[in-house]
């Protein structure tokens, strides 16, 4: 009953244009955010943190970037985990060269170095799509983890051949390394993911956004009407690229502390943020979110009720994650192509017209 549109008008185009239209939904967005920044990093703990929320909101830039990327622009990319292990090396050597300079700034530069690597890589974009475009970035993927472990320069010699993050502050804060709190973590991560949200928010929904899905739609048609496929498919592999370096450099500096490329950032990692693109919808902000969300916390509900509940054994548990993720992939795929997103859409629809939906 609560949920409607009835005197809720607009006077602007602005104010019929803007991301929350319903004043209900733009209260609730408020109020997500006021309890996600006021009152989770009073209760946080290591558990939580470490568990649930830091990988979820680390995966879902990751998530964001990949999105904007196939769901947008309908580039196929299957190097996601290679460009997050450059996101993550790039931060370390700047860490490590420059020790006084803030770590907000050292995972937004890695971000940066990270787009720079995308649209080397995304040139192949220009003359091949598809299934040839999607090879070509698998390519990427075991280039750039054997970059990572070939080249002692990036690890700056380690015995080990593993990156670990020093001690950086925001504020006087520890934010990284040992002494830092899951509550400085996790405000970090996610002042991070809100700012790359709004970021992705707002260019999607701009020119260059109409560009991108324009060449996702019909890249011939696109050219027709003047749309640059140079320019629209190496934006959408540098903006890609630059979400998904800041995830990497997360991963590796906020999240873990200390990664080894193969394990870190392996094949498997590509794969983990393309289901999550797949499960969550693709071309949707929220379908990033979503995807990450439930890939985050199904391993957590399995353990917990399976393990922990019933006394199941682990490694049963664990292949019963990869049946049920294997399951839902297809099930979307053939039944629901845009995801969680559109599953959410239709539930806002039936109640805007409850009792009589559709």
């Amino acid at each position: 009953m609560l949920y409607r549109e009835a005197g809720d008008f607009k006077t602007s185009y602005s104010a019929d244009s803007q991301t929350f239209p319903i004043r209900f939904d733009r209260w609730g967005y408020y109020v997500v955010l006021a309890l996600a920044f006021g009152v989770v990093p009073f209760l946080i703990n290591d558990y939580w943190a470490s568990a649930v929320l830091l990988p979820f909101l680390i995966y879902a830039i990751a998530a964001l970037g990949l999105n904007v990327l196939t769901g947008y622009c309908g580039q196929m990319s299957l190097g996601t985990g290679g460009f997050m292990a450059v996101g993550a090396y790039a931060c370390y050597k700047l860490m490590t060269s420059f020790p006084d300079v803030n770590i907000l700034i050292h995972v937004l530069l890695a971000g940066g170095v990270t787009a720079i690597v995308g649209v080397l890589f995304g040139l192949p974009s220009l003359r091949i799509k598809g299934f040839y475009l999607a090879v070509a970035t698998l390519a990427a993927q075991f280039f750039l983890v054997w970059l990572f472990n070939k080249v002692g320069w990036f690890y700056n010699y380690s015995a080990s051949g593993q990156i670990s993050a020093p001690t950086r502050e925001v504020f006087g804060i520890a934010v990284t390394g040992p002494e830092a709190s899951a509550a400085a973590k996790y405000l970090t991560c996610l002042s991070l993911a809100v700012l790359m949200a709004w970021i992705a928010r707002n260019m999607t929904r701009g020119s260059v956004g109409r560009k991108w899905m324009a060449i996702r739609d019909m890249d011939i048609a696109a050219e027709i009407i003047g749309v640059n496929p140079l320019a629209a498919k190496l934006s959408a592999f540098a903006v890609s690229s630059f979400f998904v370096g800041v995830s990497g450099a997360l991963f590796f500096s906020v999240y873990l502390g200390a990664v080894e490329v193969t394990e870190a950032f392996g094949i498997q990692k590509s794969f983990l943020v393309l289901f999550m693109v797949i499960i969550g919808g693709l071309g949707s902000i929220f379908g990033s979110f979503a995807g990450a969300a439930f890939i985050v916390l199904l391993p957590v509900f399995l353990k917990n009720v399976l393990v922990g509940g019933l006394g199941w054994a682990t490694d049963l548990a664990a292949h019963l994650e990869i049946m049920i993720l294997g399951g839902l992939i297809i099930t979307f795929l053939i039944l629901e192509p845009h995801g969680l997103a559109q599953l959410w859409r239709l539930t806002k629809e039936k109640l805007r017209l409850w009792p009589f939906p559709h």
